[in-house]
């Protein structure tokens, strides 16, 4: 996976009215979760905040990163679980984080990438993809940066399943009965198939 660096710092104050004045700011406010937990078990969240315009790059693009995250002076690597979007801006307003390391495994969801020219499609038939991205499970430097799935052999009327893929390293989250892709007939491929069935059919 891609490393970006972002800067944040700390957020004392909470609630409505300081989470408003912030965003004024320009400053997105966030969480970042590690191993602490409270008495009941659950993760601390540590409140931060991070400018906006910090975070575009690693927001709006269809990589998937993981954070470098700078917080006055201290180091944390982490990937980002859960945002907030205003409904009608689409401007970005909380971030959950969750930290990260060498060994404990992180689920992410990682972009499908589809390799090579289905025989479906040379048979006339038109791809569907029903899913852009797969949840993966691994420590994170084991994650790539994209799930490369090769459909050359892939034909009309048939898919590729979760549970149809393996890759080195990671485990796959996703349900293995999601289908992540198939070949739909068309009509130019129904046409093209009966005028075969009926050239066999004459001779």
């Amino acid at each position: 996976m891609k490393e970006m660096n972002v800067k944040a710092v700390n957020r004392t104050a909470t609630g409505k009215k300081a989470t408003k004045e912030l965003r004024k700011a320009g400053y997105v406010p966030c969480n970042l979760y590690g191993d602490a937990k409270d008495s009941d078990g659950k993760p601390l969240a540590r409140s931060i905040a991070i400018l906006a315009t910090d975070l575009r790059k690693v927001i709006y693009t269809p990589h998937v990163y993981v954070i470098s995250l700078d917080i006055e002076g201290e180091h944390h690597v982490a990937v980002m679980k859960e945002l907030q979007f205003h409904p009608t801006t689409d401007a970005v307003l909380h971030i959950d984080f969750y930290e990260v390391n060498e060994e404990k495994p992180v689920t992410i969801g990682i972009p499908v990438h589809l390799v090579g020219l289905a025989q479906g499609i040379r048979d006339g038939g038109r791809m569907n993809l029903s899913i852009r991205k797969i949840e993966v499970t691994a420590p994170y430097h084991q994650i790539p940066e994209q799930l490369d799935i090769d459909v050359t052999n892939l034909r009309i009327g048939k898919s590729i399943k979760v549970g149809d893929l393996k890759f080195e390293g990671i485990d796959l989250a996703t349900s293995k009965e999601v289908v992540v892709c198939s070949i739909k007939m068309t009509r130019a491929a129904s046409k093209n198939a009966a005028a075969s069935d009926e050239e066999a059919a004459a001779e």
